[in-house]
């Protein structure tokens, strides 16, 4: 099964829009993440209709924040980016009249239902200014390690 990369990949964009307080078109950002500008404004539309960001049409139009970091967690992006399934594992379906894969789908689903509210439990208590911080303090602005690579490519 594929893994969904959409979360980070926003939180990607959003904090290479945090740092450098500019706009993005969507072309700029499918450069960025290696996908199409239709992807970008898809997946951005859901963090517009969130109001985390907004997009200007136009010649000097495109994608910023819209609110402050802290007031932005990543439980906010993952819903809003509409990730589907938290993870990549489950229960099997091939033999629903079987006991025994009755049995492990319990036991799978459970266990899975309490880690998934852990950890979107975790994602509440993590804002985009804390990941932010945490990026400022290992690249600060100016080093050549701030992420330079993605926007030039960008650019």
């Amino acid at each position: 099964m594929r893994q969904d990369n959409k979360l980070s990949r926003m939180l990607h964009v959003l904090l290479h829009m945090a740092r450098h307080n500019s706009v993005y078109t969507s072309e700029q950002i499918a450069v960025m993440l290696g996908t199409n500008s239709a992807v970008v404004r898809r997946t951005l539309a859901g963090l517009r209709d969130a109001g985390f960001v907004t997009s200007e049409k136009g010649h000097h139009g495109g994608w910023r924040i819209a609110v402050d970091l802290r007031d932005i967690s990543l439980l906010d992006i993952y819903r809003a980016v509409g990730v589907n399934q938290l993870f990549a594992i489950g229960g099997g379906e091939q033999h629903p009249e079987c006991a025994v894969e009755a049995a492990v789908n319990q036991a799978l689903g459970n266990v899975l239902d309490e880690a998934e509210q852990a950890l979107l439990a975790r994602f509440a208590e993590i804002t985009l200014e804390n990941l932010k911080e945490k990026f400022d303090r290992h690249f600060p602005e100016g080093s050549e390690e701030n992420g330079a690579a993605c926007i030039d490519s960008a650019k």
